[in-house]
């Protein structure tokens, strides 16, 4: 069975966690199982049915896939701790959403080490669509990544050997999708001021019907 690790026990890690258990072998680590500090991931984990490991070098042995899942401003220091830790052909897949040139630090960074680094885009929010959130790879391996990732439910494209490609095409469409929701907020909050909501969302599904102005 597949071996996998997942650094960070968020949100995000917990539902791969739990779903990629159901195909591989699953272990987790997070920062917060250290000793001392609270123990609710540890036993979060253990409902799960993923193994929470001692440490990050217990939690990268044997792992044929490392999934880094923690919050932007930890990512590199993340693959900067993994790095020494990893072995030859040990895949590091940095799922957090950071800059293309944090990316490329990363993948510096972990390529000191023996293991290889793919960065990957997580184009959707995860809770929805869990395993079938759409991932972009990019990296050297990212074809063989996306394969193994499919095999085990995810939904997962290989698009470039360039490290830091999909973080940008992510960073740019994030541009334009939330340029839109705060367009669109501004706008119907200004219609419903002036009364006019229903006669605004009616113009705009005359000019644009397939975004769903009039889906309530």
């Amino acid at each position: 069975m597949t071996r996998v690790a997942i650094i960070g026990f968020g949100e995000a890690g917990q539902i791969y966690a739990q779903d990629l258990a159901r195909a591989a072998n699953t272990r987790v680590w997070d920062k917060k199982f250290i000793t001392g500090q609270s123990d609710w991931p540890g036993a979060k984990a253990k409902q799960a049915a993923v193994q929470p490991a001692r440490s990050l070098a217990d939690a990268l042995e044997g792992a044929e896939f490392v999934l880094s899942l923690v919050t932007a401003g930890n990512a590199l220091e993340v693959a900067t701790q993994a790095a020494p830790l990893m072995q030859s052909g040990q895949l590091f897949l940095d799922f957090n959403s950071v800059a293309p040139d944090t990316k490329r630090a990363a993948a510096k960074a972990i390529r000191e080490g023996a293991g290889d680094y793919l960065d990957v885009a997580v184009m959707a929010p995860v809770p929805p669509q869990r395993l079938q959130t759409p991932l972009l790879i990019s990296g050297e391996a990212a074809a063989r990544a996306a394969v193994a990732l499919c095999a085990m439910g995810c939904n997962a494209r290989a698009v470039s050997k360039r490290i830091g490609e999909v973080s940008a095409i992510k960073m740019c469409r994030s541009v334009m999708i939330k340029g839109l929701e705060a367009l669109t907020t501004e706008c119907l909050s200004a219609a419903k001021q002036y009364g006019v909501e229903e006669a605004v969302l009616a113009s705009l599904h005359a000019s644009f019907p397939s975004l769903g102005w009039d889906d309530r």
